[in-house]
């Protein structure tokens, strides 16, 4: 009896944790996805295929295009927080953390195209 209420709760006790990892990652994808839209999308579109009428009067790049994948994450990190050209730096508007979430939204577009 002892044997299988251990096992019992030892299963229940799994299924809770793979449950919480889910959520966690859904909800990582979530703020990444979240932070895009409220920040980006409206001049980088909602897909970064630059296909707005902001982002073709600015001419804007296609975040899936090879050249910007090609850039690196620091890289990436300095356009967002300094700015660069006509794009104007983030750095006082989002975190840190919202600015490693949108570089990893943007190789998630990347790889989408």
């Amino acid at each position: 009896m002892n044997q299988r209420v251990f096992r019992a709760g030892s299963i229940l006790l799994s299924m809770v944790s793979i449950l919480f990892l889910f959520a966690v990652s859904v909800r990582a994808q979530g703020d990444k996805a979240t932070v895009y839209k409220t920040k980006c999308a409206m001049c980088h579109g909602p897909d970064g295929s630059a296909s707005t009428p902001m982002a073709k009067s600015l001419k804007i790049r296609d975040f899936r295009l090879p050249e910007v994948q090609k850039q690196t994450n620091a890289e990436l990190t300095q356009i967002i927080t300094k700015g660069k050209g006509k794009m104007p730096a983030f750095e006082s508007k989002v975190s840190k953390e919202q600015i490693e979430q949108l570089v990893a939204y943007v190789r998630e577009l990347g790889k989408k195209h």
